[in-house]
């Protein structure tokens, strides 16, 4: 007489086959994603924004997706850093830019942006740092 093992019959195959792909791939459920699923690199910023050199500086935390920290716009911040093509990258030294001066402010962004890290200084001294302020101004010059 043969017998069967619970695996040899079309039951028990069935069986095993639910049993073995129960956790593959599935969110548990609290909604958190597989641990093979890596997250998204974190954005997290420090802003120290100057009127003028020598003042005092107002300082923010940002961080996005979710958006948050002490930044007094933090949706917008970090929509305007979604939006921008390298943010934080400095002038080239031989670009050609004109000799406007478009104020004393001055602002230093540290941290991690899409998971890089981050030390860049804004000025507002010539109309390419203008223009590369007013690409970064939701994050540097929220409420003006």
């Amino acid at each position: 007489m043969r017998y069967r093992t619970p695996l040899t019959t079309a039951a028990g195959v069935a069986t095993f086959a639910a049993i073995a792909l129960t956790g593959c791939g599935a969110e548990d459920p609290a909604g958190a994603p597989p641990a093979s699923v890596s997250p998204a690199p974190r954005t997290e910023l420090t802003v120290e924004v100057r009127d003028k050199p020598g003042m005092p500086a107002v300082m923010w935390t940002l961080t996005c997706d979710p958006a948050g920290g002490t930044h007094p716009r933090p949706q917008a911040a970090c929509q305007a850093l979604a939006a921008a093509d390298r943010p934080f990258e400095p002038v080239p030294e031989d670009a050609a830019c004109t000799q406007i001066h478009g104020g004393d402010q001055t602002a230093r962004v540290t941290g991690t942006w899409r998971g890089d890290r981050v030390d860049a200084r804004f000025t507002r001294l010539n109309g390419c740092e203008i223009a590369r302020w007013q690409k970064a101004a939701p994050l540097l010059a929220p409420t003006g």
